[in-house]
């Protein structure tokens, strides 16, 4: 009798050849006739002998299709020059697939060796063979090889008239369903410049696709460079990217979190989790990947898009602090003017900006300058070395600033008056009927912000340089405020109302000025601080003139502000220029300013509170006033 070891594997080869007997017949016999384990390990035992011949059968075609280690593919691995790439194909000689190789490997290597293609290698009759053979057996070649091809084609300057070009766009078009992800995202990529209509065509049918297999998505490199390419894309594939890259963005290196950023700046999207994502892993980045190039993108990034992440600037802050008398005057401007489109003010670094002009002042440019005192105007930023600093700036407006552009040329002289560096000179020829209307060109929004900058700078003029000011110019009507009231407004004005128990020749709300400048509420006080009627008061600060009588003996002018959040610099209790030379502006014509911050009315919950607030802030104002 044999033993159970020696009987399992004779017993397993019977019963593999009773089933083969039983698959044979199975045509004839149905299973149901067979015992129901005898058909259950039939059935089971032939549909894996068809997988696996499926499986064989797949392997034998794809093994015939794979590209083989020929002679032509060892001598193009090992060709030094282009021109031995293309011998090896004169002597050899191959498939489309192949030819697609060929022409890639030749095309690399132009690139690398000679910087480029020029009309002469490309008529090469073996180039151009091989070119033939693509067009020929363009079926052949696969996908990979195809999307890099039709890459090589646009690069080498083929004309759209050429025979191969036409193959391998109308093939890459019917392959689009059949191409993996990446290579949808190299012809977005690769043919988002093309203009031929043709290349438009295989673009957008490669957006489409990607809209439609966005989750296939997996890498961080294909997110970047198809976010890169933004501007080609739809945007609902746009939201989808965006959210792909807030999954990946852990993965992302210091130089792809700078791509992201520069992309959405460029586009003006502003994904908020996605940029607080970026912000992050930023900041988590060690300091070599902080590169100057680096810091200057984010921070114009953050500007463009209006983000604000304290963080990362003071990040970036810090480490552009040691490298300022390295930079150029055209990094030194450029963070500059980032940071003060967000507001921020770090005064150690603009002080070092400031040393760095002193010491590099020729290196600067006229734009360059205008720049810079655009910037300092805005953030109120005064340098420790004022004297010096203007010192310098001064013979250089002198030559330049009459040949600047209109726009840029009053631009730079407001910025000088927020300063207090206006010199008459500089003003009154921008006074002039004719200089008003070259600013009258463009949308209502930016003729009115001239027309009130050029009321700012009468206003300097005439408070500032009383013996040298003429009577401020009547051609410059004073524009009617447009912009809807805030909730600090509101809220302010009601309260006043209140003040004065709704008595309306008590108080003036809204008041437009003379000086381009708008008073949330004006009222006239007595000695013992009491308001009276101002109806009848001459106001030389209104368009009209007021009334006829003078301000009585004692009594004092008071003008409310409301200072917003937008109204100071970032993290700071600290106004910025334009509102500064507002309040002395204001000053300088007679006005106590009661200033009321945004910060201090929210504290106030109830009617009772603001109105002692007020009373309060009156009180001391005129004390104020009193001790001066």
């Amino acid at each position: 009798m044999l033993r159970p070891r020696l009987w399992t594997p004779m017993a397993t080869r019977l019963l593999g050849r009773y089933v083969r007997l039983l698959c044979r017949a199975s045509s004839q016999i149905p299973a149901a006739c067979l015992p129901p384990s005898a058909a259950g390990l039939a059935h089971g035992q032939r549909t894996s002998e068809k997988s696996i011949i499926k499986r064989r059968l797949w392997a034998k075609d794809m093994s015939k299709d794979m590209p083989r280690r020929t002679q032509l593919v060892e001598r193009v691995e090992k060709a030094a020059v282009p021109e031995d790439i293309l011998r090896a194909w004169e002597q050899h000689g191959g498939n489309g697939d192949q030819a697609a190789c060929t022409l890639l490997a030749w095309t690399k290597k132009m690139q690398n060796t000679q910087g480029g293609f020029q009309r002469q290698h490309v008529k090469d009759s073996r180039l151009q063979d091989v070119m033939d053979t693509i067009n020929r057996q363009i079926t052949t070649v696969w996908n990979g090889s195809l999307v890099s091809v039709l890459r090589a084609l646009w690069e080498i300057g083929i004309p759209s008239t050429e025979p191969v070009l036409a193959s391998v766009q109308t093939e890459v078009l019917w392959r689009i369903r059949r191409l993996s992800f990446k290579h949808l995202a190299f012809l977005v990529e690769w043919g988002s410049s093309r203009k031929a209509q043709q290349d438009a065509a295989i673009v957008t049918a490669s957006v489409k696709q990607l809209e439609l297999r966005w989750t296939e998505i997996s890498d961080a490199k294909t997110v970047i460079g198809l976010i890169f390419k933004g501007q080609y894309l739809s945007p609902v594939l746009q939201d989808r990217l965006e959210d792909k890259a807030l999954e990946l963005a852990e993965f992302f290196s210091a130089q792809e979190i700078r791509k992201v950023l520069a992309s959405s700046a460029a586009l003006g999207r502003r994904p908020v989790p996605l940029l607080r994502a970026m912000s992050y892993y930023l900041l988590q980045r060690p300091s070599i990947e902080f590169t100057t190039p680096l810091i200057l993108d984010v921070a114009y990034a953050y500007g463009k898009l209006s983000f604000h992440q304290v963080q990362v600037f003071q990040r970036m802050a810090s480490e552009l602090m040691p490298r300022v008398p390295q930079l150029s005057s055209g990094d030194v401007t450029r963070f500059a003017k980032s940071m003060g489109y967000l507001r921020w003010l770090h005064i150690p670094l603009f002080e070092a900006f400031a040393e760095h002009y002193l010491e590099h002042s020729e290196k600067y440019s006229d734009l360059q300058l205008c720049n810079m005192l655009l910037t300092f105007a805005r953030l109120n930023f005064q340098p420790s070395k004022g004297d010096e600093f203007y010192a310098k700036v001064h013979p250089l407006l002198e030559n330049f600033l009459s040949d600047l552009e209109p726009f840029l040329r009053t631009d730079v002289a407001w910025c000088l008056c927020v300063l207090q560096q206006a010199r008459p000179h500089y003003l009154k020829p921008l006074l002039q009927q004719e200089h008003a209307d070259k600013l009258s060109v463009g949308s209502p929004v930016r003729v009115e912000n001239y027309r009130l900058k050029l009321l700012h700078l009468a206003a300097t003029l005439h408070l500032e340089n009383p013996e040298s000011s003429p009577p401020l110019v009547d051609h410059l009507p004073v524009p009617a405020s447009t912009s809807p009231l805030s909730a600090l407004q509101i809220s302010l004005r009601e309260a006043l109302d209140t003040l004065v128990d709704n008595r309306k020749e008590m108080l003036r709300t809204g008041v437009g000025t003379v000086y381009g400048w708008t008073i949330e509420g004006e009222m006239v006080v007595d000695r013992d601080n009491k308001p009276i009627d101002l109806s009848q008061l001459r106001a030389p600060h209104l368009p009209d003139g007021g009334g006829k009588h003078a301000l009585r003996e004692g009594a004092r002018r008071i003008a409310f502000v409301a200072w917003e959040f937008p109204n100071f610099v970032s993290k700071s209790k600290g106004l910025l220029g334009r509102f500064t030379m507002m309040r002395r502006h204001l000053q300088l014509s007679g006005f106590i300013v009661v200033e009321v911050p945004y910060y201090e009315w929210l504290e106030l919950k109830t009617q009772h509170q603001k109105l002692a607030y007020l009373k309060d802030k009156m009180g001391k104002a005129v004390a104020e006033d009193m001790a001066k």
